[in-house]
């Protein structure tokens, strides 16, 4: 299935992905607590199986954990094969859509317990006021320069587990889309990007950006063409025309820290929003406690208002501007401790509940 539309979200509170607790049951509670019309699988990065690198890489040709490190090994005598066996599922999944539920591109309880842990609890429950899913998987350029081969190379260099890992991504996220959407409401995938705060920099100054712009689009394109809204998650400073330009429904920022970076951005973020695509505003700061505890959600609308009011045209007023944002953290919480996360999404449910009742149209 295809999306046929956008959502307008109207200022809605979401979360990004990791909570510091040790029950899902627990992160679960929190989650529908204070997000409760959209809420998130969770991602619980105290549990040595869930780090956003190793979680994706399931059935990865050449994916190897050893001794607490994760790398590919593309010079490993079963690679052929495991690559052959890879490709042929890929094309199958391809020809019919319906056989991806039971491929090796569905993510396993055991890697990725939170997605089944959210659908079993909401099938328990009544969706009143549910109005959509939110999921989420490392994209590729964070995963592919966050892992290495056997040559100690980041694993972007390496032709074959390039591929493999672009494509793999792909529908491991188009999975998540069909996973959530059997529960009724629509789904919402990020690919988290943090890496691509390293644009510009020595350390990838041999990266082509027409490269990883084609990576981006392949995986944002397969979670659109399985039903969900694709958004890009980047908790730093970015090349964000280059961000903007790619095939995404939701831009989500961190606008506590980096919105200044921005708006520099101003005609390219009009143009995702001429064609009904969503702000993700991280106005909720994680990075440091003393930021957490001395805000509050009077003054981080304050914040919001004085960042949206750059954005203002005659065609776009704060109300219409709120009908196509979303309110979340600058990024997760999973490095917090458990009573500052619990602030964290505090502040995010109150300061989604303050823009809305001061600015919905």
């Amino acid at each position: 299935m295809t999306s046929t539309h956008l959502l307008t979200p109207e200022g809605r509170a979401t979360l990004i992905g990791s909570l510091p607790v040790q029950s899902y049951s627990e992160a679960l509670d929190l989650i529908l607590t204070h997000t409760p019309e959209i809420p998130l699988w969770p991602q619980l990065p105290g549990k040595p199986s869930a780090g956003m690198l190793q979680q994706f890489s399931e059935n990865f040709p050449g994916f190897y954990e050893e001794d607490a490190k994760a790398l590919f090994r593309s010079n490993a005598p079963e690679f052929a094969q495991q690559q052959l066996d890879f490709f042929e599922e890929y094309l199958a999944v391809c020809a019919e859509p319906a056989y991806l539920d039971q491929s090796l591109f569905a993510s396993s309880e055991s890697r990725v317990p939170g997605i089944y842990y959210l659908r079993e609890r909401l099938t328990k429950r009544s969706l009143s006021g549910l109005w959509a899913l939110k999921g989420q998987i490392t994209g590729p350029f964070t995963l592919l320069t966050g892992l290495k081969d056997e040559e100690q190379r980041d694993a972007w260099y390496n032709p074959a587990i390039h591929e493999i890992a672009v494509k793999g991504l792909a529908l491991r996220a188009a999975w998540q889309v069909r996973f959530l959407a059997a529960i009724g409401v629509p789904v919402l995938v990020f690919l988290d990007e943090p890496a691509l705060a390293g644009l510009g920099s020595s350390s990838y100054i041999t990266v082509s950006l027409k490269e990883i712009g084609q990576d981006l689009d392949e995986v944002l394109t397969a979670i659109r063409k399985a039903g969900g809204l694709a958004g890009v998650h980047v908790c730093a400073n970015t090349d964000w025309d280059f961000l903007l330009s790619r095939q995404l429904d939701i831009l989500s920022f961190d606008a506590y820290g980096y919105f200044d970076r921005l708006i520099g951005s101003k005609k390219a973020i009009h143009t995702l929003l001429e064609r009904d695509g969503i702000l993700a505003w991280g106005l909720v700061p994680t990075a440091e406690p003393e930021a957490i505890s001395r805000e509050t959600a009077e003054s981080l609308a304050v914040r919001w208002e004085q960042q949206a009011k750059q954005l203002t045209t005659d065609d776009w007023d704060l109300p219409r501007i709120l009908q196509q944002s979303l309110i979340t953290p600058s990024c997760g919480t999973g490095s917090l401790t458990p009573k500052t996360a619990r602030r964290v999404l505090e502040l995010t449910r109150d300061l989604a509940a303050i823009l809305n009742s001061r600015f919905k149209n």
